[in-house]
């Protein structure tokens, strides 16, 4: 099961979701429902009379109608330490914030939102140059070493549901494409960590001469100027000055251009010191 088939790439065609893909070349059904509220959703999960639901990143809250049809229950892989995290967009949150170790939760579900009880629980850190696509692509790892482990327990009765903590809730809200835009008045620490959150989508925004460039990759450097303000541009990078400290940009994209280390980009996008990014 699987959401339905969405808009993407600039022809905005209809496209299968990995899952949807994967399933039918191995010649598995296909539900795609965009409710979980109607009857005839609940009957044919029933029909199918399965052991577990297992969710991941599936988008919507299953009512209790639907978590009581398993006979071993219904479990959700999340990409956090739970009770922090809970919510839509964990991997990136954990980024903004700088977190220096998240990981997975296998959770019993319940009607709320994440609040279900831990079955298991594993972290990993989070290095200075994890972004949003390789911290997820670590975590998917590790959520399905861990998502066998609870389904074997299961059938053999030995896991214990662990009631979150009150304390440490924090909600993790869906990405607002607003958040995207580089504010140069930041910390650098802090915009480093938003490049890296927002990496691979929807890529952080800054313009320069009324052009809308993406920043895909940057390091923390030395210097300082006014907020925006080039300090330097070569192979190596372009050195913005931040609130605080600066950003290298290692990584540029043009619109309707490829995405381009910062050399190959400066060819086609002279920049010079002492030009200003727009705040």
């Amino acid at each position: 099961m699987t959401q339905p088939d969405r808009p993407a790439g600039r022809g905005l065609a209809p496209a299968a979701s990995p899952v949807k893909k994967l399933a039918l070349a191995r010649g598995i059904p296909v539900v795609q429902p965009a409710t979980l509220k109607e009857v005839k959703v609940r009957d044919e999960l029933s029909n199918h009379r399965p052991d577990a639901i297992v969710t991941a990143a599936f988008g919507l809250i299953f009512p209790q109608t639907i978590l009581d049809i398993p006979s071993r229950g219904s479990i959700n892989i999340h990409a956090s330490l739970l009770p922090r995290w809970r919510g839509a967009a964990p991997v990136q949150r954990a980024l903004l914030a700088g977190d220096r170790l998240t990981g997975i939760t296998i959770m019993r579900m319940d009607a709320g939102l994440d609040t279900g009880p831990v079955l298991l629980q594993a972290q990993i850190p989070v290095s200075d140059d994890d972004t949003a696509g390789t911290l997820t692509d670590r975590l998917a790892v590790l959520g399905a070493e861990l998502v066998v482990r609870a389904l074997d327990a299961l059938e053999a009765d030995g896991l214990r549901a662990v009631p979150q903590p009150e304390e440490g809730v924090s909600y993790a809200a869906k990405l607002d494409k607003r958040e995207s835009r580089v504010d140069w008045r930041e910390d650098a620490v802090a915009l480093h960590r938003r490049v890296r959150a927002f990496n691979p989508a929807p890529g952080s925004r800054a313009r320069l001469r009324e052009v809308e460039l993406k920043i895909w990759t940057c390091t923390l450097t030395t210097g300082s100027g006014r907020p925006g303000e080039v300090l330097s541009a070569d192979p190596e990078g372009i050195s913005v000055a931040c609130g605080r400290g600066a950003l290298k940009l290692t990584e540029l994209q043009r619109p309707g251009g490829k995405r381009l280390r910062a050399g190959e980009f400066l060819r086609g996008f002279p920049v010079s010191p002492g030009e200003r990014f727009e705040i």
